[in-house]
């Protein structure tokens, strides 16, 4: 999932540079979405090792 996100920041980046604002601007909130939704399921698998690890 990391990887998609750096594949939609270098297309927002490179789309930028070209001057394509509204690609790069889809491309950012993209990879913004797929950021989050990476860090709620980082956070819930770590909260679910932990409550199993204490039983």
């Amino acid at each position: 999932m990391i990887r998609l996100i750096i594949i939609f920041l270098v297309i927002a980046l490179v789309a930028a540079l070209f001057g394509f604002g509204g690609i790069a601007a889809g491309a950012a909130s993209i990879a913004k979405i797929i950021f989050f939704v990476f860090l709620v399921l980082f956070l819930l698998s770590l909260i679910a090792g932990g409550v199993r690890g204490f039983k």
